[in-house]
């Protein structure tokens, strides 16, 4: 594995992360305890130290998982978690971000994970008045003081994610997440270039296009009605998997797996700290953690260790 320096948090995290939507049943499987213990002892076994969540994915029931997973070596782990949102059932949310929300979440999600500190606290997708909110910030601010919270992320969307990089600072966050990957390149216009000259994380999400990028699925696949892409727009899929299709004939290296191929696309980028694709079971950690040994992968990165 290797390992790069989450900007100016000073923390070092792997290349290779884990993404946790997956545990809180929103992807085609609901999640036994052992099983997810058996996917952290293969990431421990591989290197990977970093996982990222939400307190919406499956309220908390994810976070739920990962605290006993790593409870007996919390401190080896760096764990990212979110706040904004409520989960009501499958894809039903509401909005949170109210400073006596966030504040709430932040217990609920400490209680959890079964930890008294929250690595990397990451606001998830806010827009307009709920990132514009000094209150808010001032009570994250003072979270950190109290050593609740190590450091503070934004975990950005679509429309407002050039604004919110670029305001990083006013927040206190030190790091940002970003949908990026070899179908979905807008960052590389505002946001990756901001990032690098404020000295921020990137935490790249979505690495593998939920799974587009994996190699595994042909036009005209089809997803159970727990599998979150069920709900994309079926000409959209049919067309993005056209398009993987073509990338396997003239970019992906002979030899070299797709998934693998995806992750350390998004490594190459001089802004990009680390990515957090999903896994499914051990098999897929191993897979992952595979990918910070190809060649793409430099030494010579700028935030190396």
């Amino acid at each position: 594995m290797k390992y790069r320096t989450l900007g100016k948090t000073g923390m070092d995290v792997s290349v290779i992360g884990m993404g946790t939507w997956q545990f809180g049943g929103e992807w085609g499987k609901d999640y036994t305890q052992p099983e997810v213990d058996a996917i952290f002892d293969k990431a421990r076994e591989t290197g990977i130290n970093l996982i990222d969540t939400a307190e919406c994915y499956g309220d908390h029931l994810s976070e739920e998982f990962i605290g006993r997973a790593i409870e007996k070596d919390r401190e080896n782990w760096v764990l990212a978690t979110k706040f904004g949102h409520k989960f009501h059932d499958l894809y039903e949310r509401t909005r949170h971000f109210s400073v006596d929300d966030v504040r709430q979440q932040l217990e609920d999600s400490l209680r959890a994970l079964r930890t008294d500190y929250i690595d990397l606290y990451q606001m998830h997708t806010g827009v307009g008045e709920e990132f514009k909110n000094d209150a808010l910030w001032t009570m994250l601010d003072k979270q950190k003081q109290e050593g609740k919270i190590r450091h503070i992320g934004l975990s950005i969307g679509k429309k407002e994610d050039s604004y919110q990089t670029k305001n990083a600072a006013d927040t206190g966050a030190e790091s940002i997440q970003v949908i990026y990957n070899r179908l979905d390149r807008s960052p590389e216009e505002d946001v990756l270039p901001s990032a690098e000259e404020q000295n921020l994380g990137v935490l790249a999400r979505v690495p593998m296009a939920s799974g587009y990028l994996s190699g595994k699925y042909k036009p005209g696949a089809q997803f159970a009605d727990n599998d979150v892409r069920h709900r994309h727009d079926q000409d959209e899929t049919r067309q993005t998997l056209e398009k993987v299709e073509e990338l396997a004939r003239t970019e992906v290296p002979d030899g070299v797996p797709m998934a693998q191929w995806a992750l350390a696309w998004c490594l190459k980028h001089e802004a990009v700290t680390t990515v957090i694709p999903g896994c499914k079971n051990p098999d897929q950690v191993a897979s992952n953690a595979a990918a910070a040994d190809l060649d793409m992968v430099s030494g010579s990165h700028p935030q190396s260790v």
